[in-house]
């Protein structure tokens, strides 16, 4: 007998009436293993020849079922894929589509695939369609309900309809399926949706009946898929968060200037990550807030935190409300977190003290205030005394905000037109402490960099000097006196990338700017007295060195103050020299060091800073008449014939002064009494204790810091000494060492919280390192695996997840912050060289893991390099020159050879814990993650792991944007 097509086969088997098992027999004798019939439809012609008539045909049904439970379809590759009954849509016909709903409970609950990836997102498509056809035949039936004279029929057709649409969608494997086959097929899964708006506008048929109660069910399910990823519990069973509180912290101390953008990001990054409640998450803010503000040194600081609680975070509040909360409400958790924050009486009792005042500046408004009445008749006041030294309340920052715009609007105007005019609102602006408190108005509302720059323009105003007649001279000496010292302290105060502009035009940078960046002492910044910068035109000095010993007071009229200024430094060393060698007598330098500082007070900063890195390079008995040249200079010049606001203006210097030599003085063991002019002593100054090696520092500090729970600001800054002095390496690997000590377990989630916070203060480098050096490190080194054991090896793939998700989150958004941006890097490696970007050189990494694998050619080949290990990150065509890209590729491929490696061990496990919080911390839909750098292979070796053998983790660690990714993900779902 010969057979022409599969039609024809089906139909000589009912003629001749074959039993299912001779079926079987004769379609496998006429369509072998390997033939080239079309049998890719056999499911579906099987259903066209059975479902002909008014009712099934039995006898070709038997066919099919046989085929099903004897696997007869995966002997010729269908792999399991269900027949698909899209095709029948007579739902009149009730045996028909019993006979449908008999054949899918074969396979609706245990499907599964082990083919190729191809036949696995086929069974995706598959299952899709089943789901389609099963809401329009619960569709059909429900509509049908309301007939009278078939409401049992029909009541009985939706119930079977209903028990296999649960059974289908019970399935967390059938949805997963699903979801891929969502993505794979927009327009189906737009079916999907108009199905279950049918039926759910027939479900008003059903009244109150079990039907109803089980279809809401399943639309619940089928309503979930496409967020099936998003769900993750909230922590209810803590209320202290100190990663919150610490980064909080930091922000406040270290960057008052700092966009708010990334401070919202990085907050909303540790919401999620640790999943934090919002109003525990806004309570925590606040608290960190009134804490920072408690614990501040007076003065400056406290001014700066106070312009940081009351200016900027409503600000960040207001974004964090932008974000998505789910099904909260944003406000409604405000106001249970305010109503939280009511009961810390001692918390805001501290901090209305600090405040001066609890009448209502507390956070934003006077609800506080208010509220807080009835506590404040019954709680302690403040003895008068220590009242008297409390610095400014919010009242003052909060009406320094409109000050601070009308400033700068009034400097927007034509300096020429009425300099009198500038000069007096200048002139107020030094009074008191007006200008701090306009300071840190203006760096918490984020204008402090349009303030400086605008100074920076008066300061070029000044070189203009056509024309010009005896006072406006002065006027203009003063302009460009308190513009300089204006821009001193605040690049001293808030740092000098504050002043620094990306918009000037080549060759045109300003004076301030040139002098700033060459000859202004910083820490960290060490100046070389002999730089070119301090040697300017011989003949320009000759005439200053004679002008500054000669006159008896300094001339104003054409004077070219930045020509000054630029040359003070060279006019300064001849003077030095004349007295080292008795040309000049000690009355002579006390005349000269008058006439510098006795007028224009630019001139005595200009020659100290000059002087500061001219001692650091003399001999123990060198320094002498330097350091009392900086003493002189140093001392105010009392006497009337002095300019306008000199006192205000001696004010300003003397503090600059002091941050220029404190350094200097630290290290010549010399003391300088500077003039008690009101001005504040160095905040956060030699916190470091003397004679104690910085590593027994630190590890002091981190261990008191882990008792206590929480980090304060003085070890903030304890830690950003110990991060510039130890360098970045040694920082992270002796912080990495002290985590793994640790062997109680909530003391290591204390610590991966504090960690992280603490890590904030550089956290590109300090991931870089961690990745790129101290894990490899840990994993490829039999002799530490013992060190990741649990707890400690647990906390530490926590700490490296959350600082892998920051840094790439805010890497990808370009947040580092100009702190972290201008820190020296000389202790890095080159992550080019380290993992080489020539596949044919095998990378420092493939040497390490080879020289622990027992066949060394498997992880050192060109197969197992960065190009033919292909993920998702390659197809989205990620630069893999950029370090953090090449760092997390190359950990993946680090840990894809664990996973598939021959020894199991600690170092496993922690790999493990490492993808488990990955998929922890994933956030629904986010597109290149850091999972993006996992291959593709890697997949099929995690589904082995028990912990991950879920199709949810499936779904969550592949790219499913990509279609390799979604064939991936089908095909290890598929076959679990």
């Amino acid at each position: 007998m010969k057979v022409v097509n599969l039609k024809q086969a089906i139909l000589q088997a009912w003629k001749e009436r074959w039993s299912d098992y001779q079926w079987a027999i004769n379609m496998k004798r006429f369509f072998p293993r390997g033939a080239t019939w079309d049998i890719l439809n056999l499911a579906e012609a099987l259903l066209e020849q059975a479902m002909i008539g008014p009712s099934p045909n039995p006898l070709i049904l038997s066919y099919l079922k046989y085929a099903i439970s004897s696997q007869v379809r995966t002997y010729w590759h269908y792999c399991g894929t269900p027949p698909s009954p899209s095709e029948f849509d007579d739902f009149s016909r009730d045996l028909c589509v019993q006979s449908l709903l008999e054949i899918m409970d074969m396979f609706c609950d245990r499907l599964s695939c082990h083919g190729k990836a191809e036949e696995c997102i086929s069974l995706c498509r598959a299952l899709l369609s089943a789901l389609t056809w099963l809401l329009r035949c619960a569709a059909f039936y429900a509509e049908k309900v309301k007939e009278p004279l078939e409401q049992a029929a029909a009541e009985n057709q939706l119930k079977m309809c209903l028990e296999r649409l649960e059974k289908v969608l019970s399935s967390t494997k059938n949805r997963a399926l699903i979801h891929i086959a969502k993505l794979e097929e927009t327009p189906s899964w737009s079916t999907v949706e108009q199905s279950l708006v049918k039926l759910g506008e027939n479900l008003n048929n059903l009244g109150t009946s079990p039907l109803r109660s089980q279809a809401d069910d399943c639309v619940s399910l089928i309503k979930s898929i496409p967020t099936m990823l998003s769900v993750h519990s909230e922590q209810l069973n803590k209320t202290g968060f100190p990663t919150v509180h610490a980064v909080v912290l930091l922000e406040g101390t270290m960057n008052l200037t700092g966009e708010t953008q990334p401070l919202v990001e990085q907050l909303m990054m540790v919401k999620r990550m640790q999943r934090i409640p919002s109003p525990l998450f806004v309570l925590e803010i606040w608290k960190a807030c009134f804490v920072g503000l408690i614990e501040c040194p007076e003065g400056t600081e406290e001014l700066k935190w106070t312009a940081f609680t009351f200016l900027k975070m409503p600000q960040v509040l207001v974004k964090l409300k932008k974000y998505p909360q789910g099904d909260r409400d944003f406000t409604e958790d405000v106001n249970c977190a305010f109503e939280f924050l009511l009961k810390l009486t001692p918390l805001l009792d501290k901090a209305d003290q600090r405040c001066k005042k609890g009448d209502g500046f507390l956070l934003t408004g006077p609800s506080l205030g208010s509220l807080r009445t009835a506590d404040k008749e019954n709680s302690p006041c403040l003895k008068s005394a220590e009242n008297a030294n409390i610095q400014p309340n919010p009242g003052l920052i909060l009406r320094a905000e409109p000050t601070v715009t009308n400033i700068l609007k009034t400097m927007d105007a034509d300096h020429s037109k009425s300099p009198e005019g500038l000069l007096g609102v200048l002139g107020h602006m030094l009074s008191g402490k007006s200008l701090d408190l306009l300071l840190a108005a203006a760096a918490a509302t984020g204008k402090l960099k349009s303030f400086a720059r605008k100074f920076v323009k008066l300061n070029e105003f000044t070189k203009q000097i056509t024309g010009e007649i005896s006072k406006s001279g002065s006027v203009r000496a003063l302009l460009f006196d308190i513009s300089f010292l204006m821009l001193c302290h605040v690049a001293q105060t808030y740092g000098s990338e504050v002043i620094l502009s990306d918009s000037n035009p080549p060759g045109e940078v300003p004076f301030f700017e040139t002098w700033m960046l060459t000859c202004m002492p910083e820490e960290g910044k060490i100046l070389n007295p002999d730089h070119p910068c301090f040697r300017p035109d011989s003949t320009k000095v000759e005439s200053l060195v004679a002008l500054l010993n000669n006159s008896s007071e300094m001339k104003l009229v054409q004077m070219k103050w930045h020509e000054v200024c630029l040359s003070i430094s060279a006019a300064i060393l001849e003077i030095l020299n004349a007295w080292e060698n008795g040309v000049l007598t000690f009355e002579s330098i006390q005349k000269i060091t008058d006439n510098i500082k006795g007028k224009v007070c630019s001139m005595a900063v200009c020659a100290v800073a000059w002087l500061v890195a001219h001692v650091r390079m003399l001999g123990l008995d060198e320094r002498e008449k330097s350091l009392q040249m900086i003493r002189q200079l140093a001392t105010p010049l009392y006497g009337e014939n002095t300019l306008q606001f000199y006192n205000e203006r001696v004010v300003i210097m003397s503090s600059i002064l002091e941050h220029m030599c404190a350094d200097v003085l630290q290290q010549t063991a010399t003391q300088i009494k500077f003039p008690s002019t009101g001005m504040d002593t160095i905040p956060y100054w030699n916190l470091l204790p003397p004679k104690k090696p910085i590593k027994e520092v630190l590890t002091s500090v981190f261990t008191k810091v882990l008792e206590k729970g929480w980090v304060d600001s003085r070890s903030i800054h304890i830690f950003d000494t110990l991060l510039h002095m130890g360098g970045v390496y040694w920082f992270c690997n002796n912080l990495v060492k002290e985590l793994l000590k640790e062997t109680r377990k909530e003391h290591t989630l204390r610590a991966v919280e504090l960690l992280y916070a603490i890590f904030c203060l550089d956290m590109q480098q300090l991931t870089l390192t961690l990745l790129g050096h101290i894990l490899p490190n840990l994993l490829t080194d039999s002799s530490k695996w013992h060190t990741l054991m649990d707890p400690p090896g647990k906390a530490l793939a926590k700490l490296s997840v959350w600082c892998a998700l920051s840094s790439y989150s805010s890497h990808n958004k370009g947040q580092a912050s100009a702190r972290q941006k201008k820190r020296h890097r000389e202790d890095i490696e080159d992550y080019i060289s380290l993992f080489p970007l020539d596949d044919t050189q095998p990378s420092k990494l493939m040497r390490l893991l080879s020289s622990n694998e027992e066949d060394s050619n498997i992880l050192s080949s060109p197969n197992r390099s960065m190009s033919s290990s292909l993920s998702a990150s390659q197809l989205h065509t990620v630069s893999m020159r950029d370090p953090l890209n090449r760092v997390l590729a190359n950990l993946f491929l680090l840990i894809s050879s664990i996973l598939g490696a021959k020894t199991a061990g600690t170092h496993t496990q922690f790999v493990q814990w490492f993808m488990e919080e990955c998929v922890e911390c994933l956030e629904q839909g986010s597109r290149g993650s850091i999972l993006q750098f996992m291959p593709f292979t890697m997949v099929s070796e995690l589904v082995k792991v028990s912990t991950m053998s879920s199709p949810k983790i499936v779904l969550a660690i592949t790219d499913l944007s990509l279609p390799l990714g979604r064939r991936v993900a089908a095909k290890a779902i598929a076959a679990l």
